[in-house]
């Protein structure tokens, strides 16, 4: 299992991993330099597969993995590899899972087909069954730096559309970011109550900064109890401006 807050962090760890299990070099995995490497580091080798949330009918990434796409996953790893001696299955946002997709999956874990290696990528792996968590070896990709930049970024756009007055351009925003994962999110609102401490220490801003940091405070409370991402910018969006 790849555990990073980072998620392309975490989606290249995996991809690097696949390469090494499908390696055809005699030196240390991935060679980068083999057939298997070559077509798994540029994501088209046949028996690599990922799978993660789906779209829903706006084009935005679902909240959660189904259990039908555990149970096709399932079904597909029966398969024999086409070119490999084995088959690997990166699940990005293996968190999203929800319980039942979950129990689908730890059966395959338990007893999966021959030659094939399942690769969870996580942002939070406490949000997955203990019974699925222990039956993995965890590998943990450092991107604080990334993660830290990314979040003072978001925290920015955020905070510049609820100083502006505008309800209307506050909505627009959280419906164009209504499909960033939890973790992000919760980056994100940690950054932003920071940068209100500075407004906090001039009178001007004092009233202002105090209402929303009580807002982002409840929001992020909202997201360590898996209050969805929709759900929590909903909020903002309503609330974030006083009337």
């Amino acid at each position: 299992m790849i555990v990073s807050p980072n998620e392309d962090a975490r989606n290249s760890a995996a991809g690097r991993l696949a390469a090494a299990m499908l390696c055809e070099g005699d030196g240390p995995r991935p060679c980068g330099a083999c057939r298997a490497c070559r077509k798994a580091l540029a994501g088209i080798h046949p028996d690599i597969s990922v799978v993660e949330p789906g779209l829903d009918a706006q084009g935005r990434k679902r909240r959660e993995i189904l259990v039908d796409a555990v149970r096709a996953l399932a079904s597909d790893a029966q398969v024999m590899p086409n070119e490999a001696s084995g088959r690997v299955f990166i699940i990005r946002d293996a968190d999203t899972m929800n319980p039942q997709a979950q129990n689908a999956l730890l059966k395959l874990l338990e007893e999966p087909p021959a030659g094939v290696s399942f690769v969870l990528c996580a942002a939070n792996e406490a949000r997955l069954l203990p019974t699925v968590r222990s039956r993995c070896e965890r590998l943990r990709v450092n991107a604080d730096a990334a993660e830290s930049e990314e979040a003072a970024s978001d925290a920015d756009a955020l905070l510049e559309k609820l100083c502006s007055g505008s309800r209307t351009g506050l909505c627009e925003w959280c419906f164009e970011n209504e499909g960033m994962d939890a973790r992000r999110c919760e980056a994100m609102l940690r950054a932003a109550r920071e940068a209100l401490a500075d407004s906090l220490r001039s009178e001007a801003g004092r009233a202002q900064g105090a209402y929303l940091d009580a807002l982002l405070a409840r929001c992020g409370e909202y997201l360590r109890r898996n209050v969805g991402v929709k759900a929590v910018l909903g909020l903002i969006a309503v609330d974030g401006i006083q009337k």
